[in-house]
């Protein structure tokens, strides 16, 4: 008889293995090249040496985070293009982890951050800040923090009218939050149409565009930690967004009840997304396009998925930054448009081209 040839299970899963973590590697050091091209781009072009020398000093001088007038490349390096790129980083990361997240609770693979009337919630309390003056004595950053409020306020509306006559589900969440959008953008283009502040609405407009122009090393120190802590957290969970994708009923049989856990991933999807809208304004298709992107890379399995999503994201969001710098010459072109014009056709491409399964029953 002749001997069955092929690979058996350990070699198959050391073979995914390696090919995994050549993606992580390839996606970190596609991140690190990412920054080194956006910081030495811009209205002044620096060498790569000068960058370096600027961030090895700063980090070993012990001089303050944001001291200035040490030399205008050092100003150039570290108060305006580092910050920013931090920002750009952290938020492609967040909105991609999200956007995985989305997918799983509501098992749906064209789920993004924003499907759950997050994006509207954000968008109605920067409206009322900028257009009716709600929340100028919360400080200078007022328009950011109205938005933030009204994302994460919208969120647990969301939850509290899925609740409302019986535990809330996949359907309830994505049809309550369909709701409240709605109601969120007729409220928004209602204070629009009747207010007199005409250049209220061209800020309004900007903002929404998104934009990380206006970073701070102040938020950063609030931003990237809590990035993180909720992308580990989320990593943590990887076997219960796994069974997400399976069903309440199959997780059932398993032992596990997935109601409690789907409201706490959506109260943390929206403090991420919310801080992320307070920063940089609303930037749409990364949490809906990266994810696709990375389980053609890594597969569907969560605990595989979310690393790579999220250093796929930050990479995304670096890069366009540094191109809305450079496309049109002294001009910065909002993140949001770049973002659209690409993800869009992306997804397009993604959608004919799928050749991979979203994961669980589909």
């Amino acid at each position: 008889m002749k001997e069955k040839t092929g690979t058996s299970p350990q070699g198959k899963n050391y073979l995914t293995a390696m090919r995994y973590s050549a993606v992580l590697l390839l996606l970190a050091g596609g991140l690190f090249a990412a920054f080194c091209w956006a910081l030495s781009i811009g209205s002044v072009s620096l060498p790569l040496k000068d960058i370096l020398r600027v961030v090895v000093e700063q980090f070993t001088s012990g001089k303050g985070i944001e001291d200035v007038g040490q030399g205008a490349v050092h100003d150039i390096v570290w108060l305006l293009r580092f910050p920013r790129l931090l920002l750009a980083a952290a938020a492609g990361c967040g909105l991609a982890v999200v956007g995985v997240v989305m997918q799983a609770i509501v098992k749906n693979p064209l789920a993004d951050p924003y499907i759950l009337g997050i994006s509207s919630g954000a968008s109605l309390g920067a409206t009322a800040s900028i257009m009716l003056g709600v929340g100028v004595g919360l400080g200078a950053n007022f328009v950011g923090i109205a938005a933030f409020l009204g994302a994460f306020l919208i969120s647990l509306g969301v939850l509290f009218i899925a609740n409302l006559g019986g535990r809330a589900n996949s359907v309830k969440l994505l049809l309550a939050g369909m709701a409240l959008s709605a109601v969120c953008s007729a409220f928004s283009s209602f204070i629009v149409y009747f207010s007199p502040n005409k250049e209220g609405l061209q800020t309004v407009t900007y903002w929404l565009m998104g934009s990380f122009a206006g970073a701070t090393w102040d938020e950063l120190f609030v931003i990237l930690p809590l990035v993180f802590l909720a992308t580990f957290f989320f990593w943590s969970q990887s076997r219960l967004l796994n069974l997400m994708l399976l069903g309440d009923d199959t997780a059932i049989t398993l032992g596990t009840d997935l109601h409690r856990y789907r409201q706490v991933y959506l109260l943390v999807s929206a403090l991420i997304v919310g801080f992320i809208v307070y920063a940089s304004g609303m930037i749409g298709f990364v949490g809906l396009v990266v994810p696709h992107v990375v389980r053609l890379l890594a597969g569907t399995d969560h605990k595989r998925l979310i690393p790579g999503a999220a250093l796929l994201g930050a990479i995304l969001l670096v890069v366009a930054d540094g191109l809305c710098r450079i496309v049109i010459p002294r001009t910065e072109v909002p993140v949001g448009i770049l973002i659209s014009l690409i993800g869009a056709p992306w997804f397009v491409y993604l959608l004919v081209k799928r050749t991979y399964g979203f994961g669980g029953e589909s």
